[in-house]
């Protein structure tokens, strides 16, 4: 069998960096007051970025508390070694990191937040059927009052805590359980673990009193971030303080165009992304990727027309907006293709990872055996078989949970998910990381499942069902052991953020909430995307409503389309890699089918100024090295615009709401 392409965009990244000899306790007493700093600091401008523009502040907090720390360090006659600015670093992406594209940030009592909102639009009684350990019901006084102090919110809040707790202890140990599968055991490449690894001890410079081209780069990142900022963030949050209605010179987060094109396009949502991001982004991102979701996105635009003359667009009504839009053609069309080329994705990710696997295996560059490997000298491994023993235990606080929320869900499909499917889909994603860098996950497994189990309820969907997909973590194991840090500084941090984040996520969230409802005009992205969310998955949750809510997802789930989804992304695959073509175009194309269109033409822009100016203006190897720093500093920036607006916000309407 001939050797399949290797992508060009991952093979420039295969050993670049060699793990060290010594590693170090990278947590200390400088790691807990970042910690601090991080949770009481910056976490609330993470929240109101996330609301706003729909953003995550994970850089601007891991280089601003890097660097403030540095400069600290250096004027107490010290410096931070490498394995604290990782500690660091990575404590900070914990603390500020963002789920999914509703861009909620700030701990698990976002999520609380949104069930209360996702409770509130069921469409046709289906929010009646929502168990209140989900959240309390519309009329409860802890909704109106929007406060989470409150008896009714006390099941929710536990079935919170005990997920954390079992959720935190699977995905450490079985992560550390599969990297040293594939790390150790077999030796994998894992080409992407350099670039994590040298951009977060690149950060490291800050302690050296030399300037070096990272920084200058970071700087001006920062402040292009901060000029964009300020007009993006920080005029409507100031100007929403002191007028009814907020000013906006651009519109958060796009500028819609669909009402003016659906006569030439109809039920085709257009429009331009306004977030600068977007376009640094581009930068960023594998050349052919944001090609083949360009070409993706361009191809709704011209299909979803066609189709809608021929009658295969009902949904679809004139005068709907972009969300809307996109929602109607979603059901219309594109979420049965969807999971079509989703199960391509799966299948070539597979493939893929065995032909590799054995090619490796053959000019001898792994071992092939499935043990566990020795572990180096003093890197602060763990008991491989403790940390199994504790996933299953976890997994078995799962199983318990679900039992007595969901008692008559058939448990045979619980065992399963937690105990055979979980561990198999792990393996096989880390051993595709392993090899490739590229996550694969098999789609649709979850609904489907719960669906044809006959259940009926929407409790089901909202149960904590032990289903993941932990290969990710084992690449995270493999980033630390290139710094030099030990595994136990990890396993302290952990330790240490999961009380802060809990803390802090019950505070700022409670204060946010009680100042303005959630979503409102004062939340831009929030309001735009939250109902457009809302809508998707009610669409699922009807299928096992009681007292027949299918309609609506009979009328979205179509196998023949599905069939040619699949068939699609495995045909174009063989031809993309029989011509020696850029085989990310697919992955790019199947994303740019799903995507808001609005956020892709930035992000090729970016792309192709990237591609075609800078990287002829500045140099190649310049330009590799370079795209990454300026978006940290650009996501720093406004950052920064952005907690200073909530501070500014908070400070004036925690002024208004007082008696005196």
């Amino acid at each position: 069998m001939a050797r399949m392409r290797e992508i060009e965009e991952l093979q420039q990244y295969r050993d670049l960096m060699e793990a060290p000899e010594e590693y170090r306790d990278g947590f200390g007493w400088k790691t807990i007051i970042g910690a601090l700093f991080i949770g009481f600091v910056m976490m609330p401008g993470s929240i109101y970025l996330g609301l706003v523009a729909g953003q995550t502040m994970g850089p601007a907090a891991e280089w601003t508390t890097i660097i403030l720390f540095t400069e600290v360090a250096r004027r107490s006659l010290t410096t931070l070694t490498r394995q604290e600015v990782y500690v660091l670093y990575y404590i900070a992406g914990g603390l500020t990191a963002m789920t999914g594209g509703l861009a909620l940030s700030g701990g698990p009592f976002a999520g609380l937040i949104w069930n209360s909102f996702l409770r509130a639009v069921a469409p046709g009684g289906l929010g009646e059927q929502v168990p209140n350990w989900v959240t309390p019901p519309t009329e409860s006084a802890a909704i109106r009052e929007r406060t989470f102090v409150h008896r009714d919110w006390g099941p929710a809040i536990v079935v919170m805590l005990a997920t954390q707790i079992f959720s935190r202890v699977a995905w450490f140990t079985f992560g550390y359980v599969l990297y040293r599968l594939m790390s150790d055991g077999e030796k994998l490449p894992y080409p992407l673990a350099p670039i994590t690894a040298q951009g977060a001890t690149a950060l490291a410079e800050a302690s050296s009193k030399e300037e070096t081209w990272r920084w200058r780069l970071f700087s001006i990142g920062a402040m292009i971030g901060i000029g964009f900022g300020f007009i993006y963030v920080g005029l409507p949050t100031i100007t929403g303080v002191m007028l009814v209605q907020p000013v906006s010179i651009l519109p958060i987060p796009w500028i819609d165009f669909t009402a003016g094109t659906e006569s030439i396009l109809p039920s085709a949502p257009t429009g331009i992304g306004t977030n600068i991001s977007m376009i640094f982004l581009g930068f960023v991102l594998p050349f052919w990727m944001v090609a083949g979701s360009f070409a993706g996105a361009a191809a709704t635009l011209l299909v979803n027309p066609i189709i809608q003359k021929t009658g295969h667009m009902p949904t679809w009504r004139p005068g709907m907006e972009s969300t809307r839009t996109l929602w109607a053609t979603q059901i219309d069309v594109w979420l049965s293709f969807g999971i079509g080329t989703a199960f391509s994705v799966a299948f070539i990710g597979m493939y893929k990872s065995w032909t590799q696997y054995m090619e490796a295996r053959r000019s001898g560059e792994t071992s092939g055996a499935l043990g566990f490997g020795k572990p180096k000298h003093d890197r602060g491994d763990f008991n491989v078989y403790w940390c199994i023993a504790l996933f299953f235990l976890a997994t078995t606080g799962y199983v318990i949970l679900c039992r007595i929320l969901v008692p008559d869900f058939p448990i045979v499909f619980i065992l399963v998910y937690g105990y055979i499917w979980t561990p198999f889909q792990s393996y096989i994603n880390a051993r595709m990381i392993g090899l490739t860098g590229q996550f694969i996950s098999f789609p649709m497994i979850r609904e489907a499942t719960f669906i044809f189990s006959g259940y009926k309820g929407v409790d089901i969907w909202f149960a904590p069902i032990p289903l993941s997909n932990y290969g990710a973590t084992s690449q995270k194991f493999r980033e630390v052991e290139l710094t030099g840090t030990k595994f136990t500084s990890i396993l302290k941090a952990e330790a240490l953020t999961f009380p802060i984040i809990i803390i802090c996520s019950f505070l700022f969230w409670s204060y946010i909430w009680r100042l303005n409802p959630i979503p409102s005009v004062q939340y831009p992205y929030a309001q735009k995307f939250w109902d457009f969310t809302a809508l998707q998955q009610w669409l699922w949750y009807s299928a096992t409503s009681e007292g027949g809510h299918v309609e609506m997802f009979q009328r979205a789930i179509k196998p023949w389309l599905m069939v040619g989804g699949l068939g699609f992304g495995l045909v174009t695959y063989w031809v993309l890699n029989f011509f020696n073509a850029p085989v990310l175009l697919i992955y790019g194309f199947i994303r740019g089918l799903s995507t808001m269109p609005h956020y892709i033409f930035p992000e090729m822009l970016g792309a192709l100024i990237g591609r075609y100016y800078m990287r002829k203006r500045f140099g190649e190897e310049n330009w590799k090295l370079w795209p990454p720093v300026l978006y940290a500093g650009l996501a720093c920036g406004m950052g920064l615009v952005s907690m200073l607006s909530i501070a500014f916000a908070l400070v004036s309407q925690s002024i208004t709401l007082l008696p005196f």
